[in-house]
């Protein structure tokens, strides 16, 4: 089928009304992880109304809306959670009531993410208008809770239990006009060390835990921050970034390097008058390519003060079991690998055809935003995480994001997105499943 682009755009366009009020009417509940069920029935009911040809609700709570019945199912995906909106007095607005102006739209969740599911709603009923949809392929928008809590576990789900593996996915996550095809990973590594508690009045007699920790977060400092030279005994992650190191050592450098950082710390102690029998501490670790959870926990347990401890040091990983709305609880590791689709993947290529057909070889965006767009690549990767984690990272489903607003607004005061976001990504959502089957 040949698309007539022009077509598509106006009517994305012509739907900016609709698409603003629904974003609207989203965040004005609150809709935190574990506490989506007002935006789930709210994007339901849109969804019914817009002639989906099947909507149905999960266990976990996620919403999925299908329109078509080709035989290759291609998916949108937007977590629908958000965080908490922090100090109040941080905000010039309230974050439920919100604001509109003739561009702009404000709330909390109007960037990070609940914008994503907008366009996508409203991108698979201008397939329908259009006369877009074929026996090549079935669209399902998703609607996902959890994401902020933990990234990935409601696809988890939906690959597992729901029994739903589309083709590829599309991550409507803020990607600031640009075509996003992978991320770093990150995990949450848990550092437990034992002491044993004496008086403080002879501390000689006892084996300070917290004293040990000291030591071993010196060496995960190095880690973060030392150079990878040979004679260098605790190498820095920047190693990853050198094929001597690391055969994936090109998308590494695409990606970015990993991090490592200390982000809580605890303690036990009789009282304030002994020595710490024991000291935990979290670390936030983030990954490139080339880097697993196996590698990472690894890494840790190699440390000069680490292996100096012996037996009282133990290096594990979190698990994440916190139930949903819906009371349905589906414990999981908390490691979120690393994902990359590759540039000449065909899901990428689809992507940039369709978008380059749209909008031309830049990124474009409002009066606000453009120039600050056009100077970065189209194609690119996101800083922060997204639910690619699970889709691509554990189960090999190729994912390509390109979704409204700005990562820069995600979980920052005063958020908000732009209207002409919202009717970009409608139109190349519309275009992007022809596109992609035509051949």
């Amino acid at each position: 089928m040949a698309l007539d682009y022009s077509k598509i755009k106006e009517a994305a366009k012509g739907y900016e009304k609709n698409m603003t009020k629904f974003l609207r009417e989203i965040v004005q509940y609150p809709g935190e992880s574990c506490d989506e069920k007002a935006h789930i029935d709210r994007i339901a009911q849109e969804m019914r109304a817009l002639d989906f040809d099947k909507v149905e609700i999960d266990p976990m709570g996620n919403v999925l809306g299908y329109m078509g019945s080709g035989k290759t199912l291609i998916a949108f995906d937007a977590h629908i959670d958000t965080v908490g909106i922090g100090n109040k007095d941080n905000w010039e607005f309230d974050p439920y009531k919100g604001f509109e102006t003739e561009t702009e739209i404000g709330g909390r969740g109007t960037s990070d993410q609940c914008g994503g599911i907008v366009s996508a709603v409203y991108g698979a009923r201008i397939m329908k208008d259009l006369g877009l949809l074929s026996d090549k392929y079935t669209v399902l928008v998703t609607g996902t809770v959890q994401e902020e809590d933990c990234d990935g576990l409601c696809w988890q789900y939906i690959i597992k239990e729901d029994g739903v593996r589309p083709e590829f996915v599309v991550s409507t996550e803020p990607t600031d006009g640009g075509i996003y095809r992978g991320q770093r990973g990150r995990m949450e590594i848990r550092v437990d060390v034992q002491g044993v508690s004496c008086h403080g009045s002879a501390p000689e007699r006892g084996d300070n835990a917290i004293y040990k920790m000291a030591d071993i977060l010196q060496d995960v400092r190095a880690l973060n921050e030392n150079d990878a030279a040979d004679d260098t005994e605790i190498k820095g992650l920047v190693k990853m970034l050198d094929k001597k190191y690391n055969p994936e050592y090109e998308e590494a450098n695409f990606l970015g390097r990993g991090t490592i950082t200390c982000s809580q710390i605890f303690y036990t102690s009789p009282s304030r008058c002994a020595v710490a029998d024991s000291c935990a501490v979290s670390l936030d670790r983030r990954m490139t390519a080339g880097e697993t959870w196996q590698s990472c926990l690894d890494e840790i347990r190699a440390l000069p003060s680490v292996k100096k401890y012996g037996d009282d040091v133990k290096v594990s990983m979190y698990e994440y079991s916190r139930p949903s709305y819906t009371g349905l609880t589906y414990p999981i590791e908390c490691y979120f690998p690393t994902w990359v689709i590759p540039k000449d993947h065909k899901v990428t290529k689809a992507m940039e055809e369709a978008y380059t057909n749209l909008f031309g070889d830049t990124r474009i965006g409002s009066a606000e935003t453009e120039a600050e767009r056009k100077a970065r690549p189209l194609t690119d990767k996101w800083t922060f995480s997204t639910n690619g984690v699970t889709i691509m990272g554990r189960n090999g489903i190729p994912v390509i994001g390109f979704g409204p607003g700005a990562e820069a607004q995600a979980h920052a005061p005063n958020e908000k997105t732009w209207k002409q976001d919202l009717v970009t990504c409608a139109a190349l959502y519309a275009a992007l499943p022809t596109v992609y089957t035509k051949d």
